[in-house]
């Protein structure tokens, strides 16, 4: 029997061989872990896990800023409503600016304040207060505006123990202002938060206001 040349088959014989030689090729490239078309789709493989890795710690990382931005934003809020309560309950006792405000307060409405003298410092939970003791004269409509001032101030201010009497100029240990008829007492106590000395403060008596 003659061997019969490859060439020879009937076309169609040829392309099915070639076609099957193809799908050997295509398999093997595929299939074959040491094939370019392997190691290529391990190397993409590898790169897609850690696309994926890394699109997950940004997404990680993204929540974490977002909740960083918050806590900023709140840790702000805090420290402005601690500065806000600070001015109205003070750590220290900040008697020469209660002094100021004392003083700009009875400036304001026109009144002297003839006496201001301290009490001791009263312990409380979660505060001290720092009372003092005020003699005032003037107009009484003067006087009743320089107590509504204090209760506007951005420190916390009691007034408490008030009392009125009339003022008569002849008696007066003080030169009194035209106009002014009533003298007032009372007991203004102001707040402060942090412990310290609670000796109270040397008493000043007898103190003019400045004009």
């Amino acid at each position: 029997m003659m061997a019969i040349s490859f060439r020879e088959y009937p076309w169609y014989l040829q392309a099915l061989v070639f076609f099957a030689l193809a799908l050997v090729i295509i398999g093997a490239g595929e299939y074959l872990p040491v094939s370019p078309v392997a190691v290529m789709r391990n190397t993409l493989q590898g790169h897609h896990t850690k696309d994926s890795d890394l699109n997950r710690q940004v997404a990680e990382l993204q929540v974490y800023e977002r909740r960083n931005a918050e806590f900023k934003i709140e840790k702000a809020a805090l420290e402005k409503q601690l500065d806000t309560l600070k001015m109205i309950v003070p750590e220290e006792k900040e008697v020469d600016e209660f002094m100021r405000l004392m003083q700009g307060a009875a400036s304001a409405s026109g009144v002297q304040v003839r006496s201001l003298t301290s009490e001791a410092v009263v312990p409380k939970d979660y505060h001290y207060e720092l009372p003092f003791e005020i003699e005032v004269d003037g107009p009484y409509f003067n006087i009743e505006d320089f107590f509504t001032r204090l209760s506007r101030l951005s420190r916390i201010i009691n007034v408490g123990d008030l009392t009125f009497s009339g003022l008569n100029p002849r008696s007066s240990k003080f030169p009194v202002r035209p106009g002014a008829t009533v003298t007032g007492k009372c007991l203004v106590t102001t707040f402060f938060s942090k412990p310290g000395d609670s000796t109270p403060a040397p008493a000043k008596k007898n103190q003019p206001a400045r004009r």
